[in-house]
């Protein structure tokens, strides 16, 4: 039986909030973290991207939050711009619910502002800071900044942050806090190098980690063989059949979203595309462009599967598939969010078929299926044609093993032979079909 935000010892401000946030039950991970915030404990949560881990730190954050003391009481960290900059939207949402604009105050510090401007406004510290490591890093070293007096530090998406190479940042701001911090570490994959860090600043921490579930079960997973065809020319024949809201289209590299986006613009589509190669000034320009919906479809990196929060995505397209489960499970996790429908196409090849069979063995479904004059049809699955083919090979060799052999060698006896080879396969596949009907 689900949980009520009630039942985990949340006070009723708190839970008037939940209520205009419109919040219905605990998601499985705030079900366990927000009693184990609340009770003092060190957490690791571990969840797949869109589980709500967010709320899982800010409403105990906020149940904690003292209003008589004028310094700095929680630290918020983020590996990008856009993370820190959602996280900042959303302690401001819950501030402006609570009315306590005058009471509650947060500041946002990230790079790409105005440094000396964020050094005026510190003069009155903040209670909640929310930024990058980078930048509240150079803030503590001038001066401008103290989080000593925090009680809790939260390191979001910490796997992302260790990829980035940002945790020796958040080292650094660690040694500056006081030894009993709160440490609140949420990730969707704890990889082993985070291991040492942990050992480092966690004493007895709460490690929460919820089951893997791979996919809501709203989506639908689609898969279209490539075989000798052109990705945009297939993704040109999948938009004929969905009318997305917003499509993501997943590559796996810089260089092929800015080819594939310039494709698919050259079919006629509304494409914009983002990677980490953008400079901070075209991201914020084209997710700008994006909730003005002047995209439908939007060409992505895995950036945008982790670091960045694109809401209204319907459906999902990999144009290629990532090499790791993991991976795919992060880009299909930006649709079919908060219980709505969505679907997932990938593009696949035979190299694919490891990943797609170790994904399937996780639980997850996935019909097989082919694009044909603006309809989808059924087509075989990846198993079915490897199974095909080993049985092709193997009729292969056994036919050429009864081909009777020519004593003295005559003039077209290769084709000859290639003839009755072909016959004595074909009569063999027949025989297989009958047996397994």
């Amino acid at each position: 039986m689900e949980k009520t935000f009630a039942e985990l010892s949340l006070d009723m401000d708190i839970q008037d909030i939940i209520q205009e946030l419109d919040f219905r039950n605990p998601t499985a991970i705030q079900e366990k973290v927000i009693p184990a915030i609340l009770d003092g404990k060190s957490v690791i949560g571990q969840s797949r991207t869109g589980s709500g881990k967010s709320h899982a730190f800010l409403l105990p954050m906020f149940q904690q939050l003292d209003e008589n003391q004028k310094k700095v009481q929680f630290v918020i960290t983020a590996p990008t711009r856009e993370l820190a900059t959602q996280l900042y939207n959303e302690v401001r949402k819950i501030i402006t619910i609570a009315d306590k604009t005058e009471k509650w105050t947060a500041k946002l510090l990230v790079g790409g502002t105005d440094k000396q401007k964020a050094i005026e406004k510190l003069k009155t510290p903040p209670m909640i800071v929310v930024g990058t490591p980078g930048r509240i890093l150079d803030l503590v070293k001038d001066g401008a900044l103290s989080i000593y007096s925090a009680e809790s530090f939260v390191i979001d998406e910490a796997d992302l942050m260790l990829d980035l190479g940002f945790i020796e940042e958040v080292d650094q701001l660690l040694v500056r806090a006081k030894q009993d911090i709160q440490l609140l570490v949420f990730s969707a994959t704890i990889p082993q190098r985070l291991q040492h860090f942990f050992k480092k600043y966690l004493r007895n921490p709460e490690y929460i980690k919820m089951e893997e579930h791979f996919s809501p079960e709203t989506m639908e997973h689609r898969l279209i063989l490539k075989k000798h065809r052109d990705e945009a020319k297939i993704i040109w024949d999948i938009s004929k059949t969905i009318h997305p809201y917003l499509a993501l289209v997943f590559t796996n590299g810089k260089q092929q979203a800015n080819e594939l986006a310039e494709a698919l613009g050259g079919y006629g589509l509304d494409v914009g595309v983002i990677h980490g190669g953008l400079t901070p000034r075209e991201r914020k320009r084209v997710l700008k462009e994006i909730q003005q919906l002047r995209y439908q479809y939007v060409v992505a990196t895995d950036l945008a599967s982790r670091g960045i929060d694109i809401k209204g995505v319907s459906h999902v397209i990999n144009a290629q598939l990532p090499k790791e489960e993991h991976f795919y499970i992060h880009r299909v996790g930006r649709t079919a969010r908060a219980g709505l429908e969505g679907t997932a196409v990938s593009i696949y090849s035979e190299e694919d078929a490891r990943l797609i069979e170790r994904l399937e063995q996780k639980g997850l479904t996935f019909s097989f299926v082919e694009v044909k004059q603006g309809e989808w049809t059924e087509d075989k699955s990846w198993n079915e044609r490897t199974r095909r083919k080993t049985e092709d090979t193997s009729n292969d060799r056994e036919a050429w093993k009864r081909v009777r052999k020519a004593k003295k060698v005559k003039p077209g006896y290769k084709k000859k032979q290639k003839q009755q080879q072909q016959q004595i396969k074909r009569q063999l596949t027949k025989e297989q079909n009958r047996k397994k009907r």
